[in-house]
């Protein structure tokens, strides 16, 4: 399907790019997540290690390397840089929302739009246009949460042995992306198969659908324990216990991290899909094709799929909101059924209304983010808001003007249009937000410091826990020490005499001026000489 000549998937396609390049050129990598994954991959590419993570000088067990090795294989091909790890993750995002497309085709091949519908649903989704920008783990199991599905797809089809191939490897890499819960999203729908596996065409016995999967399960469980098992035997004890059952077991029973109640995913999740949320035409398309749908085997699929995962995360004690980006296309491909059959069925679908509420949604967000500004309602460390460029915010209701304009007709492009405006927020947020972040969050001035001093031969020190986030942007080749009192530290600078300790504060405090200073939200980071750290040296001069 096309808007005004251009075919919705390269429309997705663009607005993509415009995203994730937006966000390269003007976010700095932000601390503590991005700086660490970023300082894993670069402290495998300085020992030249690609079986077991290590950060800050010990193996690191929480997450497999499938990230850190795309982002190697990148250096190996362009040199050592800052911009291809950037790039990775959002390209499996990329390839997420091109499965989705092709899945809503295999789904209903006599739906010409449905799978450029979905994608762009997919990407228009806030939080989705947001995160596909950021360096993490969960657009590679969206990605293969997609393949997965479609290899489901393929073997409900009739062509089994493709199927679930498909399918193992989908899991296998899953595993070697974000861990075993890729299982989440897929091995529920494969087990769900007699809901919905005959109306797609399955007339092979629920045995053989079943070995398939098993067959399917034993692939992907041999992709991640060609990595784990060497990975676990190189790594030490520990390590093998963390990679192993450490991590999973910990998040399922009682996490460790983001401990949230069960209704938290169900509170957030209309704010998450905003602005789909409030555009009429979608719940209208739902509420008009809702019944006839249920029958449907690709919505009973995206159903299971959706809700299974929904309800196994709800129920696991550590929660965060992108955990369920893996489910968005399948959320997105039952909205995209109903939006496409509607808008066929009935010429005068759609309404005044489909144009308005997101026109006066996505002014009203950029007012309210400009009128922040306006009254100076700021973080309280922020002082750069003045400097702070407000016109791509203006530049969102010239937007809605015209891309509401441009795209008309089709479900695909009249979804490709709000689509157009959420990137367009996205990216005039990262704009207007430039000058704060660059406050707040950029190391980088502050690492290449740490790099000169490492240069003349000095090693550095840190208190309670190190997270890497100076290694990268630094391109320091030496791990920092970590201590947890006065006295440890004591014992440490007999080891390393020639040394300067980082330190996170409040406020900077009384005594001698560091050697460099930055910012990280409402604290300061200062590098001291390790004989003039301000509660050192008066502890030294108190002693003499």
């Amino acid at each position: 399907m096309t808007a005004r000549g251009l075919p919705v998937v390269v429309i997705v396609t663009v607005l993509w790019a415009a995203a994730v390049v937006a966000a390269v050129l003007v976010r700095p990598l932000l601390p503590v997540d991005e700086t660490r994954y970023l300082a894993v991959a670069w402290e495998m590419w300085q020992r030249g290690d690609f079986i077991v993570p290590y950060l800050n000088g010990e193996p690191y067990s929480h997450k497999p390397p499938l990230l850190f090795w795309a982002m190697q294989a990148g250096w190996a091909l362009f040199g050592v840089n800052d911009w291809w790890p950037r790039l990775v993750a959002p390209l499996f995002g990329l390839a997420a929302l091109l499965g989705t497309r092709h899945l809503g085709t295999q789904l209903w091949p006599d739906r010409p739009g449905l799978g450029s519908t979905a994608a762009a649903l997919t990407l228009g989704a806030l939080f989705w246009a947001l995160f596909t920008t950021m360096t993490m783990f969960d657009m590679l199991h969206a990605a293969f949460a997609v393949s997965g599905v479609t290899g489901l797809v393929l073997a409900a089809r009739g062509r089994a042995v493709p199927g679930f191939l498909v399918l193992g490897l989908s899991i296998g890499l899953g595993v070697l992306g974000k861990g075993p819960a890729i299982l989440v999203h897929l091995l529920p729908a494969a087990l769900a198969a007699p809901l919905w596996a005959p109306r797609l065409g399955w007339s092979g016995g629920w045995g053989r659908w079943y070995a398939g999967v098993a067959a399917g399960v034993a692939l992907g469980a041999a992709i991640g324990l060609a990595w784990a098992l060497p990975a676990a035997a190189a790594g030490g004890e520990a390590y093998r216990d963390a990679i192993l059952w450490g991590q999973s077991a910990g998040r399922m029973v009682d996490s460790f991290a983001h401990g949230r109640p069960f209704w938290w995913f169900a509170a957030i999740l209309p704010v998450m899909v905003l602005p789909w949320t409030v555009w009429p035409a979608a719940w209208r398309a739902v509420r008009a094709e809702g019944r006839g749908m249920r029958a449907d085997g690709g919505v009973r699929l995206c159903l299971v799929w959706f809700a299974a995962a929904f309800l196994a995360f709800s129920a696991i004690s550590g929660k965060q909101p992108h955990y369920l980006l893996p489910e968005f296309p399948a959320l997105a491909l039952v909205v995209a059924r109903a939006l496409t059959a509607a808008s066929a069925r009935d010429g005068g679908f759609w309404r005044a209304a489909d144009h308005l509420v997101p026109a006066v949604f996505f002014v009203t967000v950029a007012a309210v983010i400009a009128g922040a500004f306006h009254f100076d309602l700021k973080p309280s460390w922020a002082t750069s808001v003045g400097d702070a460029r407000l016109w791509p915010l203006a530049a969102v209701a010239a937007a809605v003007l015209v891309f509401l304009r441009l795209f008309a007709g089709t479900a695909a492009s009249r979804t490709a249009a709000v689509c157009g405006l959420s990137v367009v927020l996205v990216v005039a947020v990262h704009l207007t937000l430039r000058p704060l972040m660059a406050e707040s969050h950029d190391f980088r001035p502050f690492s290449q410091t740490l790099k000169r001093f490492e240069d003349q031969g000095f090693d550095f020190v840190t208190f309670g826990k190190y997270h890497g986030q100076f290694q990268f942007l630094g391109r320091l080749t030496r791990p920092f020490g970590v201590v947890d009192g006065p006295a440890e530290l004591d014992r440490w600078l007999k080891d390393h005499p020639k040394a300067m300790i980082v330190a996170l504060h409040e406020t900077l405090p009384a005594g001698p001026e560091p050697e460099a200073v930055t910012r990280f939200r409402s604290r300061v980071i200062g590098v001291w000489r390790a004989d003039r750290y301000p509660a050192r040296a008066d502890r030294l001069k108190k002693q003499d």
